[in-house]
């Protein structure tokens, strides 16, 4: 017999959909490890790039953010400049999962099908069951995007996407070039320098830029939430837009909504890090890359407009994630081909079910549809009450 709902995926999104359908009395099953990816894939001395009240983990009732993870742990409070340590965010997802969701299985899921008796899901073991439903929760890992340009050298381990760099501190002593002009390059290019290691960034705008640090008042006047209100994201009227209207975004053109998943919160840098990194790591800006090529010893990047090219012992490849099912091969290849997709993203419902009847898609690849708040921790909350309900009624 089916189990009504697989959960794949135990991070932020996983954990907060299961939550929800516990709450709504739907059985569920959720498979993986909790935090896994936050755990392994995130370089140590990492920090979170949203606030403390943007970071919690949505959960069908109080007493389960940040908030109160560091109050039931005897922490002081904090407010809005104090930036999250990434194995505190961890413990925090840790935590959030012994309390709402106990019954995870720590299983890895090995490949999601279709056959006569509906959705088939089997696991690494070798064991293997049906669902009614299936939620793929399985995070960025998949999407993990490197340029063309670059990818002979990942080949080759000479070059590494930041999403499994591991730790700087093996690279001390090395000449590491940074590509990207993201949170992840700036940051990553801050740790590396503060490990030992020589690295130089090279990005293709012109310069690179820091956010804000947030308005210090408890909540500020009335005026100036007019001129620039407060959103989980960041503070003005756009950034708002897109934190509370995710149900509306679905229904722009996809040419609009592909700009705004591409331009909203663009590649910048948190306002904590600015300290860290100017006048501390050189940067090469205005400098698209060309060719990049194995020399002995390392690598040679070759930029654009004939500047001087690069030499190094191995590149961080921060260029972020594109969503693209094709490449999510946990999923039978009759299940991709039979996906409506728009620029590589599963097509989503109001629900986020997918065009194959059954299968959902929660977070970044969700954000095509909803909107840049699916990249987000602070995402969660919408796409767990969506999902959730959209199952209840199903089952």
């Amino acid at each position: 017999m089916a189990v009504p709902v697989a959960v794949v995926g135990a991070g932020p999104y996983g954990l907060a959909v299961a939550a929800h359908l516990r709450a709504r009395g739907v059985p569920v099953r959720v498979l993986g490890v909790p935090m896994e990816s936050w755990r392994e894939r995130m370089p140590p001395g990492m920090f979170l790039k949203s606030t403390p009240a943007a970071s919690g983990i949505a959960a069908p009732g109080p007493g389960h953010s940040f908030a109160d993870f560091r109050r039931d742990c005897g922490e002081a409070a904090v407010d809005g400049r104090y930036a999250i340590p990434v194995d505190e965010f961890v413990r925090y997802g840790e935590w959030f999962q012994r309390r709402c969701v106990p019954e995870v299985e720590r299983e890895q899921v090995t490949a999601v099908g279709r056959d006569a008796g509906g959705l088939r899901v089997e696991l690494a073991d070798g064991a293997a069951f049906r669902a009614s439903a299936v939620v793929l929760a399985s995070g960025f890992p998949p999407y993990a995007w490197v340029p063309p340009v670059l990818r002979e050298l990942r080949e080759r381990g000479l070059a590494s996407h930041a999403s499994g760099f591991g730790d700087p501190a093996a690279y001390a002593g090395r000449r590491v070039a940074v590509v990207g002009a993201g949170q992840s390059a700036l940051e990553g290019a801050a740790l590396l320098r503060e490990a030992g290691a020589d690295p130089v960034v090279v990005v293709r705008r012109p310069d690179v830029l820091f956010g804000t640090p947030p308005d210090g008042a408890a909540r500020p006047g009335r005026a100036a939430r007019l001129r620039s209100p407060v959103s989980p994201l960041g503070p003005g009227w756009p950034l708002l837009a897109v934190s509370r209207g995710p149900a509306a975004f679905r229904h722009l053109p996809d040419r609009t909504r592909a700009r705004l998943v591409r331009t909203v919160l663009g590649p910048a840098g948190a306002w904590w890090l600015r300290g860290r990194f100017e006048g501390r790591v050189p940067v090469l800006a205005g400098r698209p890359l060309t060719g990049a090529e194995a020399v002995d010893g390392g690598v040679l990047l070759r930029l654009a407009g004939g500047a001087q090219p690069v030499e190094a012992e191995h590149v961080l490849v921060a260029t972020g994630y594109r969503v693209d099912v094709a490449r999510l091969e946990l999923l039978d290849p009759v299940l991709r081909r039979a996906l409506r997709t728009h620029g590589g993203a599963p097509r989503l419902s109001a629900g986020f079910e997918s065009s194959v009847p059954g299968l959902y898609f929660a977070g970044l690849a969700a954000a095509d549809t909803f909107g840049p708040v699916m990249r987000f921790v602070c995402g969660t909350g919408f796409a767990a009450r969506r999902l959730s309900g959209a199952l209840a009624r199903r089952n």
